[in-house]
């Protein structure tokens, strides 16, 4: 169905080709899960699919590939609408009408289907992906995640008979993501459909591929093999695979089931060991927050000022970090939050967690003071967010939005950190270092649009960090990061947690709420339904348990690194 023939990709200005030498073959009707670090052309592979790459990115393709007979470098996206089906990173970018209907039916009225097969592929899509409530919702007023899902269904309305997915799972809850998956796999096994998925959260897909492509590098040569033989070789991997290299299962499981039952040695063995605790922020030694001169609006600014001018704001408060009593938020006819308490305390992390359209990016946007509460109140630093200045805020609260492009202005990475440093009054260098730190191999001068998902988040993440602000906010922040930028973020975040920084993050990725925080608060319908330690929380929930807490529960083990400590510790 796909073939990639002595293909070869090189954009201006770069020192080495993205692809280089790509020769294989996709067969129909099969799965296959394209993998790799952040940055090593997954995305660039799959534009080459769908005719994006290069008549829309630009950029030099030598080679060539063909889809079901059709040669990509003659055929423009829009010759290939009827075979090829594709979802980028980026939902909103995907998005040609106003509301989830009108949406979903845009692609077959551009095929000039007939109105009665219209009306009967949306019905079923709106049913398929969970949409059917939100047929008649605007678009601009749903979350992350639900966009996510009319994007994908939107190309599923058409019937391609190849989608093309770029990260489609990375802003979904994982029951959502579940929903999404099983969706795709009874389009591969029943219809015949042809998927060509990039995914960095391999512990939700890797079980239902066919074929797993590797790209180990950029430039480099890909390798393609069943999914147990690449795992055992690839740098990136699930926590169920890491935990089978660790204790030397063979063949490697790739799904909790599996692992379960290979387990009983490994539960008996740790037996004995009680899984550690995380240490209560309230006994840490935390050290005092460095002194920064006062700092320009900048980055919140950015954001903030999209709302009205702010009204004189009450005296400070010296107390908790931030305090929300009773909140409430509407947004038009939908409640968004209604009642929400929540604390937070200097040298505390806290992971909201919940489905889709939960609340959880609405608390975050009254923290920072983007949105105004309809009830209850909202102290930051002592200050109400809504009714005191970008100025004023920016010295207390830094949000990374869901959708880093809100940060990113400036024409090069160079240009962002320099406006970073001076902003945040930190030394020149400070951000750039960030950077670095969260995602080596970001050159300079390049356009921040031109960044992959992955390495435009590490850049905006670097952009907040660099002011180090004493509560830090942070929407999905591993959308788009491979596990090693992941764990170097963790590592980031920890040590500002230890400094006396309290962060709150909402996130649907279930490894980092076990890896980092200190307590889980769980969202339903914009109330709290769950509050307290992050370990008794997720291993109490099938759906935000970690694979590592599901493959050796009934005990409180939460990640691989705590099981290879203790490993460590019984030899």
């Amino acid at each position: 169905m796909i073939r990639f023939e002595q293909v070869s990709v090189r954009y201006e200005g770069a020192g080495r080709p993205t692809l280089s030498g790509i020769d294989l073959t996709i067969p129909e009707g099969e799965l296959v899960l394209a993998v790799g670090p952040s940055g090593v052309g997954k995305s660039t592979l799959l534009g080459a699919v769908s005719g994006l790459v290069p008549h829309f990115t630009g950029g030099v393709l030598t080679g060539r590939v063909m889809v079901d007979g059709r040669d990509t470098r003659t055929h423009k996206p829009r010759e290939l609408a009827d075979l090829v089906g594709t979802v980028g990173q980026d939902p909103l970018a995907h998005f040609v009408t106003d509301t989830v209907e009108d949406e979903l039916a845009y692609g077959m009225e551009s095929l000039g289907l007939a109105p009665d097969v219209m009306r009967r592929r949306v019905e079923e899509t709106l049913d398929l992906l969970g949409l059917a409530e939100l047929r008649d919702r605007p678009i601009a007023t749903l979350s992350g995640g639900q966009r996510q899902r009319v994007a994908i269904g939107s190309v599923l309305t058409p019937h391609p008979r190849v989608l093309v997915l770029d990260e489609p799972t990375s802003a979904l809850d994982p029951a959502a993501a579940e929903d999404v998956l099983a969706v795709l796999q009874r389009l591969v096994h029943d219809l015949g459909t042809t998927v060509l998925m990039a995914e960095h959260r391999l512990e939700r897909v890797v079980q239902y591929a066919d074929q797993v492509l590797l790209l180990p590098a950029p430039g480099a040569a890909p390798v393609m093999g069943a999914p147990a033989d690449i795992m055992a070789l690839s740098p990136v991997r699930p926590p169920v695979v890491a935990l089978g290299r660790l204790v030397g299962w063979d063949p490697l499981p790739l799904s909790v089931r599996d692992a379960r039952r290979r387990a009983v040695d490994l539960r008996e063995r740790l037996a004995g060991v009680e899984p550690p605790a995380r240490e209560d922020p309230a006994d840490a030694v935390v050290a005092p927050l460095p002194e920064r001169a006062a700092a320009r609006p900048g980055l919140l600014g950015r954001l903030l000022g999209r709302r009205n001018g702010a009204a004189p704001a009450p005296a400070p408060v010296q107390d908790a970090v931030t305090r929300v009593e009773g909140l409430g938020v509407r947004h038009g006819r939908v409640q968004a939050l209604r009642g929400v308490t929540l604390t937070v305390t200097p040298g505390e992390t806290v992971a909201l967690m919940g489905r889709n359209g939960a609340g959880k990016s609405t608390l975050l946007s009254a923290l920072v003071g983007m949105t105004a509460p309809s009830t209850g109140s909202v102290l930051v630093g002592g200050l109400h967010p809504s009714r005191t200045s970008p100025g004023d805020m920016v010295r207390r609260v830094g949000l990374v939005p869901q959708e880093p492009r809100d940060l990113l202005y400036a024409d090069t990475v160079a240009a962002e950190c320099a406006a970073a440093d001076s902003d945040a009054a930190a030394p020149a260098g400070s951000c750039r270092a960030l950077v670095t730190e969260l995602l080596p191999g970001v050159p300079d001068d390049v356009h921040p649009r031109d960044l992959s998902e992955g390495q435009r988040l590490a850049l905006a993440l670097a952009l907040v960090l660099t002011a180090r602000p004493p509560l830090l906010l942070l929407d999905e922040p591993t959308r788009g990061l491979d596990y090693a930028a992941k764990a170097r973020l963790v590592g980031v975040l920890r040590r500002l947690a230890g400094a006396g920084h309290a962060i709150v993050l909402a996130t649907h990725d279930v490894e980092l709420a076990a890896e980092l925080a200190h307590r889980v608060v769980i969202l339903a319908d914009g109330e709290v339904v769950a509050d307290g330690p992050a370990r008794q929380v997720v291993v109490s929930s099938p759906a935000f348990a970690p694979q590592t807490a599901k493959i050796l529960a009934p005990r409180e083990w939460l990640t691989v690194s705590q099981v290879r400590k203790a490993l460590e510790g019984l030899a």
